[in-house]
């Protein structure tokens, strides 16, 4: 499995001391260390951004600025995947429309599957895409809970031959949390997480604390990467989580 960290990490030392020689997950929306990631990580994948645009409230409508973007990272040796355009809380309409314009190769991209959307249009774009995302939305937008993990589930189920395989690469998108991911059968998933805390002082304490934040982002990049995916799925685990 691919652990990818997204971005951005400050300080930059950190973040240049995280992604060496990892993966980076970069968000259109805030690009700014692109430059870190594409020199140091042994590879990286974008995102298209619409995500941090749902938070804020402002969605994005013209994505010509992300399809000149990922063209001009295609043929960066280090470059895997873009996310195709979605609407988060949108309908499948919609986001089937987005997938209709998308102007870039099936094998350098990456639909979403929201987990509010229907399994039929789920089972559709497995079959059809070598890599797909799939994103929490809805009522199943906080991952973790009892909910999410039947929805999950329920997903997976779907999707999974006899052997508890996908029929297609899965990446767990804000999935990079080892109680979520190595009971899933992901090729890959990303989070913030270590950008989101090695900052925050009054949770590293105690006489072991890693003595700067490059040291925070090596320890909790270590920790993550030190659990995989599941090799197959299995109910089992679910039903343990939601006991």
């Amino acid at each position: 499995m691919i652990h990818y960290h997204g971005l951005p990490v400050t300080p930059a030392t950190a973040a240049a001391r995280l992604l060496q020689g990892r993966h980076a997950f970069v968000s259109f929306m805030h690009p700014e260390q692109l430059e870190i990631a594409a020199e140091l990580c042994q590879s990286f994948a974008v995102d298209n951004g619409a995500f941090t645009a749902w938070k804020s409230g402002k969605a994005i409508i013209d994505w010509s600025d992300y399809y000149q973007w990922v063209e001009a990272l295609k043929s960066h040796p280090g470059f895997d995947f873009a996310v195709i355009p979605d609407v988060i809380d949108g309908d499948e309409v919609a986001n089937d429309d987005l997938i209709r314009e998308w102007p870039h190769e099936k094998h350098y991209s990456a639909p979403v599957w929201h987990m509010h959307e229907s399994i039929e249009r789920l089972f559709d774009l497995a079959h059809f895409w070598p890599r797909l995302c799939i994103g929490s939305s809805g009522a199943f937008a906080q991952i973790g809970t009892a909910q999410w993990w039947c929805r999950i589930s329920e997903a997976l189920n779907a999707i999974c031959d006899e052997h508890g395989r996908p029929v297609t690469r899965l990446h767990g998108l804000r999935m990079l949390d080892p109680s979520v991911f190595t009971k899933m059968p992901f090729a890959s998933a990303d989070s913030t997480n270590i950008g989101r805390n090695i900052g925050i002082d009054s949770a590293w304490r105690g006489t072991y604390q890693p003595p700067s934040k490059e040291w925070r982002a090596e320890l909790m990049a270590a920790r993550i990467e030190s659990h995989n995916s599941a090799e197959q799925w299995s109910r089992a685990p679910i039903q343990e989580a939601l006991i």
